[in-house]
């Protein structure tokens, strides 16, 4: 199969904060994020857990996504799938 690329969104329940990314590998991306990063700004967040993913075929098709969802309409879509989460 052709490599495919995740658009991903971690939430950290115990920070209530949000981060966007994408990766090709993501078991090993959240593991990076949770247990193996030594430095940046998630190692501060700890635990996360993945609330949304979305998969392409392209890492363009993924980094644009992954703007997207940076944006401002983006983020208030984010924030709806946690809230929705939140209340089960």
């Amino acid at each position: 199969m052709d490599k495919t690329f995740t658009v991903y969104v971690l939430y950290s329940e115990k920070h209530d904060k949000i981060y966007i990314g994408f990766t090709s590998n993501l078991p090993e991306r959240l593991r990076s994020h949770n247990e193996l990063g030594k430095k940046g700004w998630t190692v501060r967040f700890r635990p996360w857990e993945v609330v949304h993913m979305e998969i392409f075929r392209t890492k363009q098709e993924a980094m644009k996504r992954e703007k997207q969802l940076k944006s401002g309409a983006g983020r208030r879509f984010i924030r709806d799938i946690v809230n929705r989460n939140d209340n089960g």
